[in-house]
């Protein structure tokens, strides 16, 4: 759930921040598509509107064109459809052909008003069952900047504490992760897609939102689970299967109290992200309060060598009075801004406490007024491979590893250097307590007429 910054009414206005030309542009979620999903309900047509009990008031989900991908490319989907087709059975008809109706946005809606999520879905019918259409969503296209700095600051971060994210990637290792808000579903399915080896839990507390997301949002159904722990729909049809074979089977949709499922389950997760507002706009006490029992349950259930939460959150930091305190013209749209540190805190205490290695930090999302919050355990520069990954420059010699890369180190006190100095005709031997810089050095080597003997220099 995301809030767009006060001030800023139009996509328009949002572009004109920035100076930077702008270049052809290849990510179908990018920002400057939310013109086309941004309006009101009047503006799209309602396909699905039902009332919660669960705290979210009314839930409608609002469908608006999609401007791409054009027409010209949608006998490309369908070859893939047909491919798909032909692989999850070889018995079925090779001369099957799928036809794509088109693509839209599909925005769920809390109280005809706080927009909860976005997604793009693709609608496409086998001509053997015209009648018969499924909805596929896109999981590469994250229309919301809050969940692509999610993502983003939570991977990086979990892959700098010793994570081999590449052998999740490729399937060859298995990250279990927990989302607890489900909204469309666009972040599990983005996770499910992109990491072969993802296994995702995904609770959400409201029915009326599962059915939203699987009706009229393209969530995979056979994702959602029974109480007992089963799934829902025993066998996908053929659609779900020709869509999200080798995806579907790694999500697993359970509605419950993100506090009873982490109070029951047995699983300890790589990684949680938790997005978790209602329909009032608020972050709920007991998903921040140290005292509450989900929060104590919480670190039981993360990594302990590397486990990583991400958390949505509203942001404050540029809306607060030089005291600190909440504007009170803001203090209906930013309900939850008053407790940002205050959560941070919290999760900084149960998920770090008193560890010698761990992080905490926010990042800004751009254009909204939302941070993305992540705390992990196993950051540190010397418990993680922050450095072989590059993220952070190495200090320390490549060669040795023990010392740091100075240049009178590489050049001259470095143990292989030294060897080659030694094993050169010069058969000289740098000694660390007479060389103070490279420049000094080469002073007196020239002062000595280039005699680069032990007694010279």
């Amino acid at each position: 759930m995301w809030r767009r910054r006060p001030g800023l009414r139009a996509v328009g206005n949002l572009r004109q921040l920035s100076t930077a030309v702008r270049r052809r542009i290849t990510d179908e979620g990018d920002w400057s598509y939310a013109s086309e999903w941004w309006g009101t309900e009047s503006d799209g047509r309602v396909v699905l509107r039902s009332t919660s009990d669960k705290g979210n008031g009314v839930v409608s989900v609002a469908a608006f064109p999609a401007s791409k991908p054009s027409k010209l490319h949608w006998a490309e989907t369908e070859r893939w459809l047909e491919k798909r087709y032909q692989e999850i059975d070889e018995s079925h008809d090779y001369n099957e052909k799928f036809r794509v109706v088109g693509y839209e946005w599909r925005c769920l809606r809390f109280n005809d008003d706080t927009r909860q999520s976005t997604v793009k879905v693709l609608a496409a019918f086998r001509q053997s069952e015209p009648a018969c259409f499924a909805l596929m969503q896109q999981p590469h296209c994250l229309a919301v900047p809050y969940l692509k700095s999610m993502l983003s600051v939570g991977l990086a971060s979990i892959a700098c504490c010793d994570y081999n994210l590449k052998k999740v990637a490729n399937g060859k290792e298995t990250m279990r992760v927990l989302c607890i808000g489900h909204g469309g579903g666009s972040l599990p399915l983005f996770l499910a897609s992109k990491l072969q080896g993802a296994m995702v839990d995904i609770v959400e507390i409201d029915p009326v939102v599962i059915s939203a997301s699987v009706q009229a949002m393209g969530f995979p159904a056979y994702s959602v689970m029974n109480p007992s722990g089963e799934r829902a729909v025993s066998k996908p049809d053929i659609m779900d299967e020709v869509m999200w074979k080798g995806i579907h089977e790694r999500l697993f949709l359970y509605e419950s109290d993100a506090e009873d499922f982490t109070l029951k389950t047995n699983n300890v997760y790589d990684m949680i992200f938790i997005d978790a507002y209602d329909g009032e706009d608020i972050f709920p006490c007991k998903l921040w309060d140290t005292d509450s029992p989900f929060m104590k349950a919480l670190s039981s259930r993360l990594h302990p060598n590397h486990g990583t939460v991400v958390v949505n959150l509203h942001s404050d930091c540029e809306v607060l009075n030089p005291d600190g305190s909440l504007p009170s013209i803001l203090g209906q749209v930013l309900p939850m801004g008053k407790y940002v540190s205050q959560v941070c805190q919290a999760y900084k205490n149960v998920v770090v406490g008193s560890r010698n290695s761990g992080l905490g930090f926010t990042v800004s999302v751009p254009w909204i007024c939302n941070m993305s919050m992540v705390v992990c355990r196993g950051f540190g520069i010397n418990g993680g491979n922050i450095f072989r990954t590059k993220i952070i420059p190495n200090p320390l010699c490549a060669l040795c590893g023990e010392h740091p890369e100075t240049t009178e180190h590489c050049l001259l006190l470095c143990p292989w250097t030294s060897a080659v100095w030694f094993g050169s005709p010069l058969g000289y031997i740098p000694e660390k307590a007479s060389i103070t810089s490279s420049d000094a050095w080469l002073l007196a080597a020239y002062s000595n007429s280039g005699d680069l003997s032990h007694d010279n220099c």
